[in-house]
């Protein structure tokens, strides 16, 4: 138990120090942020064997507007050489860091060639390159790690346990819908219960143990802490997510506005407090249904052919489903 909460209390300070930071930096940082007329940034992730002897490349991009959503048709603005221009990459790009986006598999003998995935966004155009070389496979721990869901470089028997979620849309894969119909979207998420959602306030209240007592747990509540965790700046050293089961839709192709309710959780990393994000510092985990059936309204305001993208992350892992929707007027 005194280790426990000895684990706690580190916990607790390594908070402090990085607030402190923060605080720090912040100045410096905000100088650079923009909300909109930026580029973006694709990035390869890195890459992991399938059980035929095929891989799977591992993409994700930053884009550098903290509002604006660019989308870009497949083309020459966004492509993948060489082969297909399109691999199955996202048309409408949501902000900030997107890590671990989607994957393009690549044979078996693929070999030491490179894969490059080419944007062009407001007229800045950049480049991802994609390699099987050692350096860059991945698995569970790196992605729980990179995520933010592990700290840098650790581990534990329970986060190598951890399986991803597994997401199954009910009903077709191909809709069709009118502009300003209400289409009911239901998706069964199962999962493991690994890794253990994330309570501020229970660590708030061991930690106040540890150094206090009960007397100082007494004063924990959970406004309170929620005061603190509002007053923490949202730059942290490394990326820092709050742990928990969650389903998020949201739009992968397709320019028009797209309304879901109830709101969606953010699958990008937002880490201003109140985000509505897992990075933002006032996220709480939402409670799973007992069913393990999330439903979710879905409203388009223009005719189009719609790529819709589910992402089902518990903290560490993740899985992804998607539909297509054609609108009519």
């Amino acid at each position: 138990m005194q280790s426990l909460k000895l684990g706690s209390a580190r916990k607790a300070f390594r908070f402090f120090v990085v607030a402190l930071s923060a605080v720090i930096l912040s100045p410096l940082v905000s100088a650079d942020t923009y909300r909109s007329g930026q580029h973006i940034e694709p990035a390869f992730e890195g890459w992991r064997p399938n059980e035929d002897g095929t891989f799977n490349m591992m993409f994700g991009y930053m884009n550098e507007n903290w509002e604006e959503e660019p989308n870009v048709d497949v083309g020459e603005n966004n492509m993948f050489t060489p082969g297909e221009a399109d691999r199955g990459q996202p048309t409408h790009f949501l902000p900030r860091r997107n890590r671990f986006t989607f994957e393009v598999q690549v044979p078996s003998d693929w070999g030491d060639r490179e894969l490059v995935w080419t944007l062009n966004v407001n007229g800045v155009d950049r480049k991802a390159y994609g390699t099987l070389k050692d350096d860059y496979l991945v698995d569970n721990m790196v992605i729980a790690s990179e995520t933010g869901s592990l700290g840098a470089g650790t581990s534990s028997p329970e986060s190598r346990a951890n399986l991803p979620p597994v997401t199954t849309v009910q009903g077709d894969d191909i809709r069709t819908v009118r502009v300003g119909q209400a289409m009911a979207l239901r998706t069964h998420v199962a999962d493991d219960g690994i890794p253990t959602p994330t309570d501020p306030v229970e660590q708030a209240r061991e930690f106040a143990e540890f150094v206090g007592g009960p007397l100082a747990v007494a004063f924990v509540t959970e406004e309170n802490v929620r005061q603190r965790l509002l007053m923490s700046p949202p730059i942290k050293v490394t990326v820092q997510k709050i742990n928990g089961l969650f389903l998020s839709w949201n739009v992968y192709r397709g320019a028009g506005d797209v309304q879901f309710s109830p709101q969606q959780a953010k699958p990008w990393e937002d880490t201003r407090a109140g985000a509505h994000s897992p990075w933002g510092t006032l996220w709480t985990p939402p409670k799973s249904p007992e069913d393990g059936m999330h439903d979710v309204e879905v409203t388009f305001d223009e005719p189009g052919t719609y790529v819709l993208w589910g992402r089902a992350d518990d903290g560490g892992l993740y899985d992804d489903a998607y539909i297509t929707v054609n609108v009519t007027e």
